[in-house]
């Protein structure tokens, strides 16, 4: 049997499209197509025909193919030699003659019990549609649908949010985006597919006393999967999670499938699913799980034989540094984190970087995307030498880096050093490594880590370390951050988000010692340690750095990545989550944050979710996000290296001056 929880539908692709017919139901179901579980229908109206096309979304899936070869006798090598002026005259221009959208049909409960079936009419969400327009679209649309079907306009961005918003809704009755879906009861989060035993767990409790006996065979399933889960073959949330919260990341980083199902104790208790073998797929419009008659005869995943490789460290005695003194390169002393901070304050200060060359790829029709990043830059007539420059700006304008310094693994090495006791610690939880002795393994790096967090700092050490201490910033009191910054996280394939220790509430030399051998320790927690071993990483090869940041007082923070993560095809859309206070609240997942989609190449943006919070960010925010998540494009030009569609993960925070601060930037696994 198959639990089929999302299902797209297909069909031969015979022409049905008709002009100029009122829509009914039926006509509607023979039209449509499946997205995300809904049925959908695109429609085209002709202002200077006075008519609409209903497309049949089989023969049809593009809007301006359509109207470019079947309404204006155009052939689609004249459409893509001049696409994004076709685009432009058909979605941006405010006396255009066509107007796009699509029709989709929902369901809901009303408060009765009574199920309600309605239909929502939207644009894409690069429509720059005035109010005016956007109420005619809706009445005409609303005039020729079946009366008995209840039509709301769905604003596809922030502009039209804002637009309708002089508007009454008893004349345009209207659904936001995060209204409609955010209770949706299904939802991907990362594609993949997995054959395994599904472990179902109803509470944290559940979980904790099965963990010890979880393997990389089993799909577990619980409202809210904990930070430290090990490898697995699959997750399944019940509860609303955001795509990047650092289960969905390691989820991403391992390759595996997951998913939101709100209803899935449901499904688990009517087909007994739980501890049955299934085959599990996550596709951007489908989510299954079909139950096996047998358990199948299962190969090691490929991380088994998966052997990640690290750049040799170098335990030279290096300096403490400032944070704006490392560049990318010095990675192999300072940890990845570190020379990350050092190279984004390279770009600032000097703004010499290309930071044009996502939007340089060619992206077929197009050639490059350029002319849309002088739109988004307002830029007219340029150069490329012009348009890197104004783009340099622009991130230089948009965001700051912090001020801070690095620890070099050196330091780490002089404590390991210093003590006979974890010396001998140390040899023994090698041996167990070499031995496979995975019973002792998590005592031993339990004992390791209570030791290291008590071994007294040496002298040279603790002076190095105060020498570099950073003077209290205005109005900080004088708190700290300090983070992790190993040379085994953020390495493709190897990802370790959320599996080293941060502090962020430090204050004095006594607590800043505290919590770097806090961080320092981190490195030999049972969960990091069976990790890098699952991946080949020797225990020897690897080191901890550390940051330690003025703590900055923050009015919003949060977390952007310069894809979408549930549509790796896309893009045009920057992800970014946020809440009011720290970073740390979106990552950690202690509040369900809110989340957006930025469009990039044609602008604007849309709310996704309001989260744990009732009411959305104000226009002018809103705005200033928008900035950001292009700066944040940008940056991924020099980021990715050579690779320029790579996106980047990058923590943030607004102060309460209204300026951005990058705290962290790091690859974004896919």
């Amino acid at each position: 049997m198959t639990t089929q929880l999302l299902t797209g539908a297909a069909r031969p692709a015979t022409d049905r499209t008709v002009v100029g017919e009122n829509l009914s139901l039926p006509l509607f179901r023979t039209l449509s197509g499946v997205l995300a579980g809904h049925p959908y229908l695109k429609v085209v109206v002709d202002r200077t025909e006075n008519t609409w096309h209903l497309l049949d979304t089989a023969a049809h899936p593009f809007h301006v193919d359509y109207i470019a070869t079947r309404v204006l006798g155009m052939d689609l090598t004249a459409l893509d030699a001049d696409l994004d002026a076709f685009n432009a005259s058909v979605y941006m221009d405010p006396g255009r003659r066509f107007l796009l959208g699509v029709l989709s049909l929902h369901t809901d409960e009303e408060a009765d019990g009574r199920e309600r079936t309605f239909l929502v009419l939207e644009t894409t969400e690069a429509d720059t549609m005035h109010g005016e327009l956007l109420q005619f679209f809706y009445e005409f649309v609303r005039t020729r649908v079946d009366g008995r079907l209840p039509l709301l306009l769905k604003p596809a961005n922030h502009g039209q949010e804002e637009e309708l918003a002089a508007i009454s809704e008893l004349r345009v009755p209207r659904i936001l985006s995060h209204e409609l879906f955010g209770t949706r009861a299904r939802t991907p989060l990362n594609p993949g597919e997995a054959t395994g035993r599904l472990r179902f767990f109803r509470t944290h409790e559940e979980y904790a006393a099965a963990e010890a006996g979880l393997g990389w065979a089993d799909i577990v399933a619980m409202p809210c999967l904990p930070d430290d889960v090990p490898r697995v073959a699959g997750f399944l949330n019940t509860a609303p999670i955001t795509p990047l919260s650092h289960t969905n990341v390691l989820a991403s980083g391992w390759g595996i499938p997951n998913a939101i199902v709100r209803d899935l104790e449901q499904l688990v208790e009517k087909d007994g699913l739980d501890g049955a073998w299934v085959r599990y797929r996550v596709r951007e419009d489908e989510i299954s799980l079909e139950r096996l008659d047998h358990e199948p005869a299962l190969r090691a995943p490929a991380w088994h034989q998966q052997r990640i490789r690290l750049e040799p460290p170098l335990l030279a005695d290096v300096p403490v540094l400032a944070l704006h003194r490392l560049r990318s390169a010095d990675r192999d002393r300072y940890g990845t984190k570190a020379a990350n901070l050092g190279e984004l304050h390279h770009v600032l200060d000097s703004r010499t970087a290309d930071l044009t060359a996502f939007y340089g790829r060619p992206r077929p029709p197009r050639e490059h995307l350029y002319g849309h990043l002088a739109a988004r830059l307002g830029l007219t007539d340029h150069s490329e030498a012009e348009l890197r420059s104004a783009a340099a700006e622009f991130v230089s304008r948009t965001v700051g880096a912090p001020n801070g310094v690095a620890l070099p693994f050196a330091l780490q090495q002089h404590f390991l050093a210093s003590s006979p006791a974890l010396q001998q610690g140390i040899g023994k939880l090698k041996m167990a490594l070499e031995l496979d002795a995975t019973d002792v393994l998590d005592s031993l790096c339990l004992q390791l880590q209570q030791l290291i967090r008590n071994t007294p700092v040496p002298e040279s050490v603790t002076r190095r370390i105060s020498q570099a201490f950073l003077p209290a910033p205005a109005g900080s009191r004088g708190r700290l951050v300090v983070r992790s910054s190993s040379n085994a996280e953020d390495l493709p394939g190897f990802s370790a988000a959320g599996v080293y220790d941060s502090v962020t509430t430090v204050h004095g030399t006594g607590e800043l010692l505290d919590a770097v051998r806090q961080v320092w320790a981190s490195l030999l927690s049972p969960r990091s340690v069976r990790l890098r071993h699952q991946v080949g990483i020797s225990l020897d090869d690897t080191y901890m750095g550390v940051i330690v940041q003025e703590y900055v007082p923050a009015s919003l923070g949060g977390v952007l990545v310069t894809c979408n993560p549930t549509r790796r095809e896309d893009f045009r859309n920057v992800y970014l989550n946020c809440s009011p206070g720290s970073p740390e609240q979106v990552v950690d997942g202690s509040v369900l944050p809110q989340q957006y989609l930025y469009n990039t190449v044609e602008g604007g943006g849309r709310t996704v979710a309001l989260g744990s919070w009732g009411d959305g960010l104000s226009a002018a925010t809103r705005a200033r996000l928008a900035d950001l998540s292009l700066t944040g494009r940008l940056l991924q030009s020099h980021f990715s290296g050579s690779d320029v569609d790579r996106p980047l993960d990058i923590e943030w925070l607004m102060t309460d001056r209204g300026d951005f601060r990058l705290v962290q930037i790091r690859p974004y696994a896919l």
